[in-house]
């Protein structure tokens, strides 16, 4: 599937989502009783005008009795004024659940995001991630403060008006709906119409955020490689697209108001032909027939809104959809039922017989089995792609094994609560991601336990002091978006000092100093020595005069251990290890360069 695409839509209505849907308004379900007799209340109130109208052309004045005129006219005032309380009250009220459930509904997507497993967002585009969250549940926000509650009324003003009308003349009442089949059809056909465009419209607006926001996250990738005209012209045809789409929806909006106002102005003008006749045989009176066009037109505006109240209930079941099966994808990786209590971590780490493979029939690892002993130091290395980085996604969990299992201290990954997990792991990533906020907020995360002299005690072991102190603010220095003010080397020193402050038993370095030039790794290598005593290390390296001080290096070949040892044994061995030492120190080595001692 194209990550750009989105989702077909379901079905326009569909009960099982309307009542999911419904059961976000039981917190709540008092205020939103409240805005139902409200609605109610504002639509019986609609009623009285056209026959309080009735009653003053008629009994006051034909007759000309300004006493009673002037009472009939304080009451439709009165009747106004009581309307216009009660609108506001409900209105506000409709809003202000609108809101909570926004919040709520934002709140449990967010949630379950956090809890859904590294794979899954994998498989999933950023940009179609951000418009459930965002124009998804606004979409939603739309169906509880402007469909729900409001049918209520729209459903009463109509039996009112139909029974009403009836009540003063059947036969005038006939006429007057004797184009409601015009109106059926008209807004049949604009329904199926209005599907088809609103779904282009949504698959739109998807295609735009997710190749925004991959295209604003690779600016420099398109700038460095001279590609701003071609990833205009793809943003300009997904553009196009969008606004020919919306054309469309505007196009059928246009034909069918108008030929809803042409219909119930057709209605009136039956009305006034068929009444105006029946006022010159003596059977209606004047206030009757002027009363009966007003409520024709109070009848046809919740019909001829039903277009409108269409695209809401179509886009609600449409992000409804979308929303509740992002809600419905289950976590692989999960809290373990009945956790194992692990008080001390001592770091002692053992992969037995561990396979895993992203895809079917891929696998890449096969049958990893190594143990790492408490406050042991050991280096990973192998050709990219050889399953290096997966096994520290593994040991935290990011994933869960295909076969076998990860133990520390005996005890199995996946029977450990997860925040005890990965607690007790500090990682440090070849990509280091920093968030929009201050030096001192990057290095913290914003944890109440890490205070301010934690903080510059970590920065100071490894080294991170030294840039921090070159910046005017020092540790009340704003970092933009990913830290793209600095460099990358600085960013790594940050993250080194991020890790440390959270005192992990365990530490992983992937790739950390792949990145960083020899000034600023000569910085950090004093601090790294001081950070790894008394704990655990995995280190994963291309470049191995990183690891040749390492207790013990393990060699991977496309998902297979191959080798371990030592350097000097691994050199020794002549294997695989002694290659890839070949390849980057050959200009330090002897001609006859085979013990692999210089350039140590």
């Amino acid at each position: 599937m194209n990550p750009h695409e989105e989702e077909i839509l379901g079905r326009t209505y569909d009960s099982r989502l309307a009542r999911r849907l419904l059961s976000y308004l039981k917190p709540y379900r008092a205020v939103a009783a409240l805005s139902v007799l409200l609605t109610l209340a504002v639509s019986a109130l609609q009623l009285t005008g056209p026959y309080l109208t009735k009653l003053a052309i008629d009994r006051y004045i034909l007759a000309k009795n300004l006493s009673g005129l002037n009472l009939v006219a304080g009451l439709y005032l009165l009747a106004l004024l009581v309307q216009f309380a009660l609108s506001y009250v409900q209105n506000y009220s409709m809003n202000w659940i609108g809101q909570r459930i926004m919040s709520d509904m934002r709140l449990q997507i967010y949630r379950h995001l956090q809890q859904l497993e590294v794979a899954f967002f994998d498989r999933n585009p950023v940009g179609r991630l951000m418009t459930r969250i965002t124009s998804d549940v606004d979409v939603l926000n739309d169906l509880f403060t402007s469909g729900v509650i409001t049918i209520f009324g729209d459903v009463f003003t109509l039996a009112g008006i139909v029974i009403v009308i009836f009540i003063m003349n059947a036969r005038l009442a006939l006429v007057t709906f004797s184009v409601i089949p015009a109106l059926f059809i008209a807004t049949l056909i604009f329904k199926v119409r209005v599907r088809a465009s609103y779904r282009r419209v949504r698959t739109a607006i998807a295609r735009i955020n997710a190749f925004l926001q991959e295209n604003i996250t690779g600016m420099a990738v398109t700038q460095l490689f001279v590609q701003e005209k071609r990833k205009f012209a793809q943003f300009d045809e997904r553009n196009e697209e969008h606004r020919a789409a919306n054309h469309q929806s505007i196009f059928y909006y246009s034909v069918f108001y108008p030929l809803s106002e042409l219909i119930g102005a057709g209605a009136i003008a039956l009305i006034v032909w068929y009444g105006g006749n029946e006022i010159l045989a003596g059977a209606l009176t004047l206030g009757s027939l002027v009363a009966f066009i007003q409520y024709s037109e109070r009848f046809y505006k919740p019909i001829s809104d039903l277009g409108e109240k269409f695209n809401i209930l179509q886009g609600a079941m449409a992000s409804s959809e979308r929303i509740f099966k992002l809600l419905d994808t289950p976590a692989r990786v999960i809290e373990p039922e009945n956790p194992a209590q692990l008080p001390v971590v001592r770091g002692q780490i053992e992969f037995r017989n561990v396979s895993f493979h992203y895809k079917e029939d891929e696998p890449v690892l096969r049958n990893v089995s190594f143990s790492v002993s408490a406050g042991e130091k050991i280096a990973i290395v192998g050709a990219t792609g050889a399953g290096k980085s997966t096994i520290i996604n593994l040991l935290n969990r990011f994933y869960d094994v295909t076969e076998g299992s990860i133990l520390i201290d005996g005890v199995d990954v996946r029977r450990l609560p997860l925040g005890r997990l990965r607690r007790s792991i500090g990682i440090v990533l070849q990509d280091v991601f920093l968030f929009s906020g201050t030096v001192e907020e990057n290095i913290s995360l914003h944890d109440p336990t890490i205070n301010h002299e934690r903080i510059e005690r970590a920065a100071r072991i490894v080294n991170a002091d030294r840039v921090i102190q070159k910046f005017p603010e020092r540790y009340q220095r704003r970092l933009n978006e990913r830290g793209s003010a600095i460099s990358a080397g600085e960013r790594q020193l940050l993250a080194f000092a991020r890790c440390l402050a959270y005192d992990p038993t365990i530490l992983v370095l992937d790739e950390a100093t792949s990145s960083i030039d020899t000034e600023t790794e000569l910085l950090i290598r004093d601090g790294l020595e001081k950070l790894m005593q008394g704990r655990t290390a995995i280190i994963i390296a291309h470049r191995l005069s990183t690891i040749q001080n390492c207790d013990r290096i393990i060699v991977l070949h496309k998902g297979e251990i191959k080798e371990a040892g030592s350097h000097q044994q691994l050199l020794a061995a002549r294997g695989i290890y002694y290659k890839l030492y070949q390849l980057q120190y050959k200009e330090q080595l002897a001609p006859t360069g085979t013990n692999g001692e210089s350039g140590g």
